[in-house]
């Protein structure tokens, strides 16, 4: 019985790419990628051979051929990461174009599948993807009335400062126009970058954010480094990023969609009077000092 051999013989494909005549590039990328995910681990030399063949062909294709390799590289969680970022912004975009193609960006597929990619991203990639969605051929929501923003911001930081991850849930629903369960998503990702998003598109503090950060997810509150991160990272998102992930979970769930209401806080509905004594006795609360003096100058003496 012939043996079939442990690493892919790819040198064959990479002299038929380089032959004159028809572009057989497309094809040979596909190959090679088809061969790549066939084994669940790959030695360093097969995973450096394979990245090097990978990051020059890819910008040698088609974007269709580029959309297939991304798709099979997504459900891949072996792939080197250098070909995983470098595909991401190719999967981006032909998924929110897929979302825009006959009309405005509420097809419930692309958008439930855009908006499982970027949970199931971990940091880096969620990072690429928000640094890539103001390219991506999606329409954004409409940007949040900066006095209602304001007053979600006292809301949310007052939420958090109490630990009451319930009214907290609740104003993100009311404020982006998302279902509660997707709210809920957000205050419970261990990650921190939904709640990072979420801030970018209400115009909101640092300082706020960061206070969010540290009293309303333990998981992230842990971690002065994380959060210090995540400070970084809403300074590097764009508005325009924010709006677009908000539409792409606006869209995610048609069944449960809300409507982002902005009532000027003269005129708020019952249940939201309640909500104003409910988070009262919250914002008397003495505010976490943010540490990052310290952490800044032990990063100089470690560097």
């Amino acid at each position: 019985m012939m043996e079939v051999p442990d690493e892919p013989n790819l040198n064959g494909l990479v002299e038929l790419a380089n032959r004159d005549g028809v572009d057989v590039r497309p094809t040979v990328l596909r190959v090679m990628t088809d061969l790549y995910i066939q084994k669940s681990r790959h030695t360093e030399q097969e995973e450096q051979h394979f990245t090097e063949l990978a990051l020059r062909l890819i910008d040698l294709v088609d974007a269709g051929t580029r959309a297939i390799v991304a798709e099979k590289i997504a459900g891949y969680p072996a792939a080197p990461a250098a070909v995983r970022h470098r595909l991401l912004r190719e999967l981006i975009s032909v998924r929110a174009s897929a979302a825009t193609e006959g009309g405005p960006a509420t097809d419930a597929a692309p958008a439930d599948e855009l908006s499982e990619l970027f949970f199931a991203a971990n940091a880096e990639e969620r990072r690429l993807i928000l640094l890539n969605l103001p390219y991506a051929a999606i329409a954004p929501a409409e940007p949040i009335a900066p006095g209602a923003a304001l007053e979600s911001a006292h809301r949310l930081e007052a939420a958090a400062l109490g630990h009451n991850s319930e009214l907290f849930a609740r104003e993100i629903e009311r404020v982006l126009g998302i279902a509660r369960a997707h709210a809920r998503r957000l205050y419970e990702d261990s990650s921190g970058e939904p709640i990072v998003v979420a801030c970018v598109a209400l115009g909101m503090p640092s300082t706020v954010l960061q206070r969010i950060l540290l009293c309303l997810n333990p998981e992230i509150s842990q971690s002065v480094q994380r959060v210090y991160e995540l400070a970084l990272l809403q300074e590097e998102i764009e508005l325009g990023a924010a709006l677009r992930m908000i539409a792409i979970w606006r869209a995610s769930h048609p069944g449960e969609k809300r409507s982002a209401r902005q009532p000027s806080v003269a005129h708020l509905p019952q249940h939201w009077q309640d909500d104003r004594m409910e988070r009262a006795p919250s914002v008397t609360l003495t505010r976490p000092k943010l540490p990052w003096e310290e952490l800044i100058q032990s990063r100089k003496e470690s560097a």
